[in-house]
């Protein structure tokens, strides 16, 4: 077997969910450290206004690329079953019918958000004063989802056999393009906002290039050879019953996002920029938990196509060691820390913005334990073939959200929102537990 490919079936759990994670987690983070220098770059450079309009899509976007990333995460857990059960010509059929599909659905997609890109912006209560720069920002992220689509389904399918190694080598190089663009567009050419989208751009069709030339080069088990490659219905209606409901979990989770960004935004610009900041180093902490998460999914995926059902529950108890320990980490720097981090955006006379965000910071750091759970038994469920368990998980953030944007952001003002994920955490942990706990019974 080549040594691009890792079967996680053998071998300690906590070796391997480690060592499949950390490229993960690094991606990720470099990923974030990336989103946290483009802001950077707006807020000193362009203005609050501009980073207010950047960060104020930053709902409508997740809804979207969340749906993507999840469907080409669905997508990829048939490839490591099959993967795991050593059955490659039924792997290449999944990973064939994968991508016609996505193209398709990609086609759609960017056809349907486009068309509808001004109503959107009106549908998150976009400030009048930052709408224009919004509308630029958003249209060229929506230009930008088919390069998306591919490049996640072909990141994906080169995990799902257990390789995070390479996608991480593929994001160092294209984030580093993307800051050049950045610096160099916006700074070097003045193009403003729309410099920021078309860099995003660039640097989302280098990593599809990358991606499809290291699995032709590395992983040629992946590609479909002969009658593979051709369309074969119950193959694809499997990819979508696995991918859809991933896709629209990410998507559900999403509508309560938008839900609770459109009452922040009605609070002001300051309101806006102080989610757009406090979201920006948010993630670059908890995109670890998320990625311990999409580790647990191949663990599971591969375990459970081999049958070793024990080594389920040791992963789990593996990852939520790994959870906590993090977690610790998070608590140390972000409680005595997060005002300073806000500098990194706006200068220090932007008073309001700086605690605004700090507060919605140290609130959520709190509840990470939560969350860390929350991502372990969601990707495991998902990694167990279960994807419709794990959507309603995101149906119970998304009332969770919108319980929030409805009745305690009026009441409290930002107070409210920065409880608003820590409260669609907990109501979506509330489900998975009983969930997962039937669900592993009955293996």
């Amino acid at each position: 077997m080549s040594a691009s490919i890792h079967d996680m079936t053998t071998g300690s759990p906590l070796r391997c969910i480690l060592r499949f994670s950390l490229p993960l987690i690094a991606g990720y983070l470099l990923q974030q450290l990336y989103s946290v220098i483009d802001a950077a770059i707006v807020g000193h450079w362009i203005g609050v206004n501009a980073l207010a309009a950047v960060g104020g899509t930053f709902s409508v976007m997740f809804l979207i690329m969340g749906f993507c990333n999840g469907l080409c995460a669905g997508f990829a857990i048939p490839v490591a079953q099959s993967f795991g059960a050593k059955d490659f010509t039924l792997m290449r059929r999944y990973a064939a019918n994968a991508i016609r599909l996505s193209a398709w659905i990609a086609l759609i997609l960017t056809l349907v958000t486009t068309l509808s890109c001004t109503q959107i912006l009106h549908l998150v209560s976009m400030p009048d004063n930052i709408f224009h720069d919004a509308y630029i920002y958003l249209m060229l992220q929506l230009w930008a989802i088919p390069l998306t689509l591919i490049y996640n389904l072909l990141a994906c399918m080169i995990r799902a056999l257990g390789n995070s190694t390479q996608p991480f080598y593929f994001l160092i190089f294209t984030s580093l393009l993307n800051i050049v663009l950045d610096l160099v567009l916006v700074i070097g050419f003045g193009m403003g906002v729309a410099g920021v989208g078309v860099a995003t751009m660039v640097a989302q069709a280098v990593s599809a290039l990358l991606c499809w030339l290291y699995i032709l080069k590395r992983m040629n088990l992946l590609v479909a050879r002969g009658s593979e490659r051709s369309y074969d219905r119950r193959i694809a209606l499997h990819l979508l019953n696995q991918g859809v409901p991933m896709g629209l979990q990410f998507s559900i989770t999403g509508v309560g996002i938008i839900m609770l960004q459109s009452s922040n935004n009605a609070l002001g610009t300051v309101y806006v920029a102080s989610f757009t900041v406090a979201m920006r180093v948010k993630y670059l902490f908890t995109c670890v938990f998320e990625n311990i998460g999409v580790a647990m999914a191949t663990y599971c995926g591969q375990n459970i196509g081999a049958g070793q059902v024990a080594r389920i529950g040791q992963g789990i108890r593996a990852a939520l060691l790994l959870s906590l320990t993090y977690f610790v980490f998070t608590f140390i720097i972000i409680q005595p820390f997060a005002d300073e981090m806000m500098l990194l955006f706006v200068d220090r006379s932007e008073a309001p913005i700086i605690h605004n965000a700090a507060q919605l910071m140290r609130i959520c750091c709190w509840f990470y334990p939560v969350l860390g759970l929350l991502t372990i038994l969601r990707y495991s469920i998902q990694g167990l073939g279960h994807s419709q368990l794990s959507m309603l998980s995101g149906v119970m953030e998304m009332l969770a959200r919108g319980g929030v944007s409805l009745w305690l952001v009026p009441v409290a003002g930002f107070l409210g929102v920065c409880y608003g994920d820590p409260v669609a955490w907990i109501a979506a942990d509330l489900f998975l537990i009983p969930a997962f706990r039937r669900l592993k019974s009955a293996l």
